[in-house]
């Protein structure tokens, strides 16, 4: 188990939870970021914030704020 902001570039894992508060996280439900979906990590920006992942087959940017929301089991 890790959060989704310590992935490296081309790792794919199953999200298992999704933490924060309020706002932070209803947004991230909004967008897809659901227990039990899959997400790849396509892209990092150079200075780590922020990232681009693909989820339940689009691609979405995430600050990783955000993604140290995202707690992942690695596939």
């Amino acid at each position: 188990m890790k959060k989704l902001s310590e992935f490296d570039i081309g790792e794919r894992g199953i999200i298992t939870s999704v933490g924060g508060e309020g706002k932070i996280r209803r947004r991230l439900f909004d967008m897809g970021v659901t227990p039990g979906a899959e997400v790849y990590l396509r892209k990092r920006a150079p200075l780590g914030d922020p990232i681009e992942v693909t989820i339940r087959g689009y691609e979405l940017t995430l600050r990783k704020s955000e993604a140290d929301n995202v707690t992942m089991e690695v596939k």
